[in-house]
């Protein structure tokens, strides 16, 4: 616990309003998507870079451990106190300062939520591509964070694609500025990339510069019914080979699409053992011939039917298929653990079929569906935790799904970071130097370890190089 003499400087730093000892409220501020639960000392919710910095300061001087919070939708852990300390809520920093048609920028504080700034600069004729599936309620510190995808990212890239600058408070409380408001800035280390994806382990995001794009005048969705896997992956190869980039690519494999037969009526043939939704937008006369050109060249692959929306309700109705696949997976049972790798989009079927052995292997469902344009697969591991020993299959399914993708020349994580999560799994895909460099640059810029401590390096490299420990790799579910 802390001194009460802390928490009293932390009520003269942002009103004691704003400070909360309470059970409530730090049970509220405990957990994230993951279940997994660490109650913290005190929760602040600050609401300027300057009380963001005093506190910095005071807990850097305490050696207390602070843990930057947005909306805690994370898939990984990331903004979990696993060391106690104090949770810093950025929720109330949820100003968008300004908006800049004529420079296509936006200036935004970190509590704003994502989807909000997409409206705002709608209205104005003005797009941010990144689209996490979060992105009604997570909030642009997160999503800086974790450096967000989602479908979109195939045309667009991911959140880091749009960050020109940043605000930060770094770990000893001083108050830097990284990039700025021009698209060209080549002056010293571009720390602003460095800080995009850090999961807060190296400062507070107080302010962030983004990048904006003219609106697309419309959009065209599409939907490919295939009769295997293989077929569809290579029409997302053919496609790309074809000099057309989609703006979105997703995919959902034939358990996936059992899954959503079983949970609610879907008109797809029988035989169809996976799915691609196709979405292109840009300039409305130019996209029904796109259109007609993906569908040209993906029909010799194993197509059994396609669809082309050409309303908006048929959009939606496109899109409804693919976002029933989730709420339908609690039949095949109530645990379920999801993780997001990716590999080469070119061995996407490859993957698959590897996940499928894997599931046979162990006895396990999984269910795939995800970003076929980027290789960026949502793997549904679904299990019955009371079964017996399901706690130990369910590790070495885990275990063997991070290996196949490393070794595919994938990755562990494509947006969801690594948190606490994936702590373990991190060794798979980084070697012992670039671990290392990794360290000194925590070590650097957080000399005492109290920014977001325990996270993204595994066990067993932070008790070697200072840093304090994540917990052991959880077992917690996402329930279904």
């Amino acid at each position: 616990m802390l001194t009460e003499h802390i928490l009293q400087r932390l009520a003269s730093i942002v009103g004691p309003e704003h400070v909360a000892t309470g059970t409530v409220d730090r049970i509220t501020h405990s957990f994230d998507a993951t279940q997994q639960q660490f109650l913290p000392d005190v929760v602040v919710h600050p609401g300027t870079t300057e009380e963001i910095s005093r506190i910095v300061q005071l807990a850097n001087e305490e050696r207390v451990p602070i843990v930057p919070r947005g909306a805690g939708s994370g898939f990984t852990g990331g903004s979990l106190p696993i060391h106690g300390g104090i949770v810093l809520v950025l929720t109330r920093m949820n100003r968008i300062l300004e908006i800049d048609p004529d420079n296509l920028i936006a200036i935004v504080e970190p509590g704003v939520v994502t989807g909000h700034l997409q409206k705002e600069v709608e209205r104005l004729g003005l797009f941010y591509p990144p689209d996490p599936a979060s992105k009604d309620f997570s909030t642009l510190g997160g999503n800086i964070a974790e450096c967000a995808g989602g479908p979109r990212c195939v045309k667009y890239g991911v959140t880091r694609d749009y960050v020109l600058g940043l605000t930060v408070v770094t770990p000893t409380g001083s108050v830097i500025h990284t990039g700025g408001r021009t698209m060209k800035n080549v002056v010293g280390y571009d720390l602003t990339r460095l800080l995009v994806g850090s999961e807060g382990t190296l400062g507070i995001v107080t302010q962030i510069i983004l990048r904006l794009l003219p609106k697309p005048e419309a959009r065209k969705t599409m939907l490919v019914a295939f009769a295997s896997i293989d077929g569809a992956a290579q029409a997302v190869s053919a496609i790309i080979r074809g000099k057309i980039i989609p703006t979105t690519l997703e995919f959902m494999d034939g358990a996936a699409i059992d899954c959503v037969r079983r949970a609610a009526r879907i008109d797809l043939p029988l035989e169809c053992r996976a799915v691609l939704i196709i979405e292109v937008d840009g300039d409305r006369a130019l996209l029904a011939g796109q259109a007609q050109k993906i569908l040209d060249i993906v029909r010799p692959l194993g197509v059994l039917e396609t669809r082309t929306a050409e309303t908006a309700e048929e959009s939606e109705a496109i899109w409804r298929v693919r976002r029933s696949v989730s709420p339908s997976l609690r039949a095949l049972n109530p645990h379920k653990f999801n993780e997001d790798i990716v590999v080469p989009r070119s061995r996407v079927p490859e993957m698959i079929r590897l996940l499928e052995a894997i599931s046979a292997r162990y006895g396990v469902p999984i269910v795939n569906f995800g970003h076929a344009g980027d290789g960026n697969i949502h793997v549904n591991v679904m299990v019955d935790l009371d079964q017996p020993d399901m706690k130990d299959t369910v590790r070495r399914v885990l275990d063997e799904i991070f290996r196949t993708a490393v070794g595919l020349g994938g990755s562990v994580s494509g947006e969801h970071g690594i948190g606490t999560a994936k702590a373990p799994y991190i060794a798979m895909e980084l070697e012992q130097p670039t671990l290392a460099a990794m360290q000194a640059v925590k070590r650097a810029l957080d000399p005492n370890n109290i920014m977001n401590p325990g996270k993204i390096f595994p066990p067993d490299i932070a008790e070697h190089t200072g840093c304090a420990a994540s917990p052991p790799p959880s077992l917690d579910p996402y329930h279904a």
